[in-house]
């Protein structure tokens, strides 16, 4: 993330109707938006899109950044958001498209890249926990993939550190079979 301190004060400044610190804000956090949504998405252009929502999320929203957390930490639930929600509309537009006629035609990157796979494995895995234990998504969202610490991760997730540690490994030993059966 940017340096922190300019960060955070253009946040609340944002946060409070200055336009100018908005606009600054979202150039500053650009990049590591991205870089965020890149850990979520494999395909570069998904990632760039699920950025350029978030982008979008965080200047419609603003408002609502209250400042009792980090802005940082407010910044990974939209993008984690954002990136999931992407992933479900690539999902489910793949799902709509008739299976192509030919053959040859070049092999999506999304599912061909040992990386790419492992990472749509895990949004697989994430959906299906939601399903199953909607509670545990959170903990082990903000804690492994945002990588908040432990302290950050409990107030995003709004539970007590001790609760957060135990659905966060309640959460990573539902999940831990579902990528092991994938690769």
């Amino acid at each position: 993330m940017p340096d922190p301190a300019p960060t955070e004060d253009l946040a609340r400044s944002a946060a409070a109707g200055d336009a100018r610190a908005l606009e600054l804000l979202l150039r500053e956090i650009g990049p590591e938006v991205l870089r965020r949504c890149g850990r979520f998405l494999p395909c570069r252009e998904d990632a760039e899109e699920a950025a350029q929502d978030v982008l979008l999320q965080v200047a419609r929203r603003i408002g609502t950044f209250e400042g009792r957390s980090r802005f940082s930490t407010w910044l990974y639930t939209v993008v984690a958001n954002c990136s999931r929600q992407k992933y479900r509309e690539l999902r489910r537009r793949a799902a709509e498209q008739p299976a192509p006629a030919d053959l040859d035609q070049r092999a999506d990157p999304r599912t061909t890249s040992v990386i790419a796979g492992s990472r749509l494995d895990l949004l697989e895995a994430l959906d299906r926990l939601e399903r199953e234990r909607p509670n545990l998504v959170g903990p082990l969202v903000y804690r492994d993939i945002c990588e908040l610490d432990y302290a950050e991760a409990a107030e995003r997730a709004g539970v007590p550190l001790g609760t957060l540690k135990s659905r966060l490994h309640e959460a990573r030993r539902q999940v831990r079979p579902w990528l092991a059966d994938t690769a």
